[in-house]
């Protein structure tokens, strides 16, 4: 982890509500805010084609020239289309960072519940359409892995794996290639994987996830706190590493300090965007003092549209 994003001590939640208790909250509050920004309509997160082949029909401005069948183009003199049989059941990894790093919040929540609450929606979301969901999740101590399966049981269980797993402070970073590398032997089949994190690990994930692309549709969601970004004036700061331990003396008083903090971390989040947008991978990027709600529906109906015409987020 870089020096210049190192976090202050930790804001860890004393009670985790259990995982039926989370999804009902999700239900009727997230849910329920969803279904009026995106009026139910969900199929732009998930891969929005399936793989058999179906019927064809004439060209229409705006369609995936991809999907161009040119030896019925020929026949008819006109361009035509092939349509694809949408898959009736997809499957959904999600791919947890939980290092120790996403304890870490001043705003209106930690990174690590902000991630949790993120993964859960759209576990939601696909379990609605019938989809298989899986779930990688990596701590300090290694990865732990959850089938895919379909049901409200089977999302339960997965939230509960994921909420009661601890990431302890000093206990290691989470090696996110590594992570990466697991869910891409898990999720044999094509479909969507998620892969959340706050991305501070300096190491060669962007092949992994690239390696990822090329088998999956994938979506990265990087979580942040504002503090990570800009440092107020609050006097001599003690500030501790929760990945390593390390403790720093950094004197906030200083406006020069406070500016090399604040390109230093500026630079360090556009070479995280650039690193991901090179694997081709969708990027959304949420934070603790954000809304973090509307960013994912925008995110969803952005998505939604640009599957239509060819493109990606």
């Amino acid at each position: 982890m870089s020096p210049v994003i190192t976090s202050g001590e930790p804001v860890v939640p004393a009670w985790r509500p259990p995982p039926d208790e989370v999804v009902r909250r999700l239900e009727l509050t997230v849910l329920r805010r969803l279904d009026g920004l995106l009026q139910g309509d969900y199929r732009g997160l998930v891969p929005g084609h399936g793989a058999e082949p179906g019927e064809t029909r004439p060209y229409e401005p705006g369609d995936d020239v991809r999907r161009i069948d040119w030896n019925v183009t020929a026949r008819m003199q006109s361009v035509h289309l092939r349509e694809s049989i949408a898959d009736h059941e997809l499957e959904l990894y999600l791919v947890m960072d939980l290092s120790p790093s996403l304890s870490f919040g001043t705003a209106n929540s930690t990174k690590r519940t902000l991630a949790l609450d993120a993964a859960g929606t759209i576990a939601l979301l696909a379990n609605r359409s019938g989809n298989r969901i899986g779930a990688v999740i990596g701590t300090g101590g290694g990865e732990v892995l959850v089938p895919a399966r379909t049901g409200r049981q089977a999302l339960l269980s997965m939230l509960h794996r994921i909420g009661k797993v601890e990431s302890r402070d000093g206990s290691g970073a989470v090696d996110l290639a590594g992570l990466m590398s697991c869910s891409l032997r898990t999720a044999r089949r094509r479909g969507l994987v998620v892969v959340v994190s706050d991305f501070l690990d300096g190491g060669p994930w962007d092949r992994s996830l690239r390696m990822l692309v090329q088998r999956h549709d994938v979506v990265a969601i990087e979580v942040l706190d504002p503090r990570e970004l800009d440092l107020p004036d609050v006097g001599l700061l003690m500030v501790r590493d929760p990945e390593t331990g390390r403790v720093r003396d950094i004197d906030t008083r200083s406006s020069g300090i406070r500016e090399r903090y604040r390109a230093a971390a500026e630079a360090q989040r556009t070479q995280i965007k650039a690193r991901i947008r090179r694997t081709g991978a969708s990027h959304l990027r949420l934070r603790t003092d954000g809304d973090w709600l509307l960013e994912l529906a925008q995110f969803v109906s952005r998505r939604k549209h640009l599957a239509n015409v060819g493109g990606r987020p």
